[in-house]
């Protein structure tokens, strides 16, 4: 596949509480703000949300599985996340090719993660590298 300047991919999944309980067996983040509705429910989020990592999460399957694909590894991340993945949310992230190059397998990705809502939860950008098996 021939990566340009421009492609973008998208890929989407639904937060459920199994998601989160998974994930902080996997990492080991038990943060109340995931798991205790009472301690949540006094702060400014009200109700339980996701690990940042699950967002994350869905960036490298995004790099690995669709745009620019197999063998491709993220080089540097810089993330914002200006709201919060609420658990039972749907989030779709979509990762746009703003600089390949081709001799190097080398390029920079712009994203961007929006729920359900349209709200921006995640935006950023990466650079990747794509392994490319010799003959």
């Amino acid at each position: 596949m021939d990566i340009e300047n421009g492609q973008s991919a998208s890929r989407s999944i639904v937060v459920t509480a199994d998601i989160v309980a998974r994930y902080a067996d996997l990492t080991g983040d038990h943060n109340p703000l995931h798991f205790d509705e009472e301690f949540t429910s006094k702060t400014r989020f009200k109700r339980l949300i996701s690990q940042g990592g699950i967002a994350v999460g869905l960036l490298h399957a995004l790099v690995a599985m669709e745009l620019p694909g197999a063998g491709t590894v993220f080089t540097e991340q810089h993330w914002t996340f200006p709201a919060p993945v609420y658990i039972g949310d749907t989030i779709t992230a979509t990762g746009t090719i703003t600089e390949w190059l081709p001799d190097r397998n080398r390029g920079m990705i712009e994203f961007v993660i929006i729920n359900q809502n349209g709200i921006r939860v995640l935006t950023g950008t990466s650079g990747v590298y794509r392994a490319v098996p010799r003959d």
